[in-house]
């Protein structure tokens, strides 16, 4: 499809099209966004983590306090929080665990952010494509029938084909939109199963290991 042909197309086609395209710029947009976010918080390295529970189980608390503060990583943040409220409270893990949870919850909310916008394009993409093919339709089949000449099969396929590229249009950008949400969920999940694991083994020790 060339710019004269889209010029040519009917005002409400001309708009599914630049909504599709404006779609496709938030995907992109948003995919960077996270990217960048989830490498600033250091989602999936869990490293020095381990070394702080290392500290912390084998009866080096102020060690594993000094680098879990050193640490920018969501994991260092999470047993930064248990670790005071088990130090504050001994008696009661209850409060750690509490603190720690909270502390999880806020990072998990970060993680989350955004990621609406892509479950909307993966909705959204599809309808307007489908709008767009329809109101081409309609504009192509208005046309032959106020044409006062024989029909030109032509001209007819060729507003067809016009018509259904806006439902290609919107299928590929939600299919890539749901790839990229995927991908990203996945991360966000492995990064909550992580931060249950070093929770539970900060308070109750890791199996065959008990806490010092």
């Amino acid at each position: 499809m060339n710019f004269d042909t889209l010029l040519s197309l009917p005002p409400v086609t001309l708009a599914v099209y630049a909504a599709l395209f404006a779609l496709s710029v938030m995907t992109v947009t948003v995919a960077i966004f996270k990217i960048t976010q989830f490498r600033k918080m250091r989602l999936g390295r869990s490293r020095q983590a381990e070394d702080i529970l290392d500290d912390w189980l084998n009866g080096r608390p102020d060690e594993a306090q000094r680098k879990a503060i050193n640490d920018d990583s969501v994991l260092s943040r999470v047993l930064r929080a248990v670790m005071s409220g088990l130090r504050a409270r001994p008696s009661d893990p209850s409060y750690g665990e509490e603190l720690a949870r909270q502390s999880a919850l806020v990072e998990l909310t970060r993680m989350g952010n955004r990621m609406r916008l892509l479950e909307a394009v993966v909705q959204m993409a599809p309808m307007l494509g489908l709008l767009g093919t329809v109101i081409g339709m309609i504009d192509a089949f208005g046309s032959l029938a106020a044409s006062q000449a024989a029909a030109d099969p032509r001209l007819l396929a060729s507003g067809i084909w016009t018509a259904l590229t806006t439902t290609a249009a919107g299928l590929a950008i939600a299919l890539i939109a749901y790839f990229i949400a995927a991908w990203l969920e996945g991360r966000i999940d492995d990064e909550r199963q992580t931060i249950e694991m070093v929770i539970s083994a900060a308070i109750h020790g890791r199996v065959g290991q008990t806490r010092g």
